[in-house]
């Protein structure tokens, strides 16, 4: 039995330096933790975390029609954004399924660059440049970019060290471009943990040195590297959802609580009909945020049950940090879905008390 050869990003050598824990995720050798996922999530909430997100896959759409192209394939509008300004949606298939979620940059209406996850990479190009048509260039750049992700409250005062700039006029999800430690970078205002701070762009052979170079600066500020565990804890407080885990292709972003991606006002994008069917019909499962209230913690994949019948099933769970409290996310029944809902998700067998309670689990 062949083992798939994993891909490893260009800040390998450091996480290897730093002595990390590497493990497989989504075809790739990533660093899980460096000093431990508890001590990493609480950097980014009080200081700064620097993670590498050089896996995630990045597309350029290029040419006259770049922008009506693009927007014809994602739920969001990308006319309702200004140039330098970047815009989170979901892509879906015609059924209303989710190929993915994606955060598109709008350089210009000619030139649109989106950020796709890891594991999607592959499948993600081919449905684009499928459903472009022709219309436009459709350019796979996944392989040509590092990408770091600078995260938490000191965040922002760590990259404007290293670049000359303006970030204070930068406003969360929009962009520029720059150097950043005499590289040149794309700075986007976007993150995936709930805190502020910036995503860098940069050419692949500039990562090492980069990430050096905000460790170096970033020293009195309580600096990081944080891994995945930390990346999946710190999303999860803020009911971030996960492609794979709590949404996918058989999934629909009603559902998944991601209606304010979807402009069904929109002329038409893929999926429209069927979302608009979703939505008359009425909603039949939500994914919900829930608080185990018994004793245990909710994985992914646990089954939720309502007086011993299996409804549902955990899509995300952890214990939070910051909040203290065993937490996940699920799909279950819609009568189940409302605020004060409660049900047992099975943890090794036995049924353990779980409430729905308001998103975000972590309130600012």
């Amino acid at each position: 039995m062949s083992v798939e050869k994993l891909q490893r990003t260009p800040l390998y050598p450091v996480h290897v330096a730093a002595k990390a824990k590497l493990v497989p995720f989504a075809g790739w050798e990533m660093p899980v933790q460096y000093s431990g996922v508890v001590d990493e999530h609480t950097t980014v909430r009080k200081a700064v975390g620097l993670f590498d997100v050089s896996h995630m896959g990045e597309v350029e759409f290029r040419g006259p029609k770049a922008l009506e192209t693009v927007n014809r394939i994602i739920t969001n509008d990308l006319t309702k954004v200004a140039d330098s300004q970047a815009l989170y949606t979901a892509m879906c298939r015609p059924d209303g399924g989710i190929v993915d979620d994606l955060v598109v940059y709008r350089f210009s209406a000619e030139r649109i660059f989106i950020c796709v996850n890891a594991g999607n990479r592959a499948k993600d190009y081919a449905w684009m440049v499928e459903q472009a048509g022709g219309a436009c260039e459709v350019i796979n750049r996944s392989d040509e970019f590092a990408q770091i992700a600078v995260q938490g409250p000191k965040g922002p005062e760590l990259v404007q060290r290293l670049t000359n700039a303006p970030l204070e006029k930068v406003g969360r999800y929009w962009f520029t471009t720059g150097q950043v430690a005499g590289k040149e970078a794309i700075i986007a205002r976007t993150g995936y943990t709930g805190e502020d701070g910036f995503e860098l762009y940069l050419k692949s052979e500039d990562g090492v040195a980069v990430w050096n170079a905000l460790l170096e600066k970033g020293q009195d500020l309580g600096v990081k590297p944080a891994g995945l565990g930390a990346r999946d804890s710190l999303r999860l407080e803020y009911c971030m959802a996960l492609y794979g885990n709590d949404i996918d292709d058989n999934t629909n972003p009603l559902e998944a609580g991601l209606g304010w991606v979807v402009k069904l006002a929109k002329p038409d994008f893929v999926g429209k009909a069927a979302l608009e069917a979703v939505k008359a019909g009425g909603l039949k499962r939500k994914l919900v945020p829930f608080e185990v209230t018994g004793r245990g913690i909710a994985r992914h994949g646990y089954p939720i049950a309502k007086e011993g019948q299996t409804v549902g099933t955990v899509t995300s769970g952890t214990m939070g940090p910051s909040v203290d409290k065993a937490i996940g996310l699920g799909y279950v029944p819609a009568a189940l879905s409302a605020v004060g809902s409660t049900f047992d998700v099975i943890i090794r067998d036995k049924p353990v008390a779980a409430v729905v309670v308001e998103r975000p689990f972590l309130k600012k």
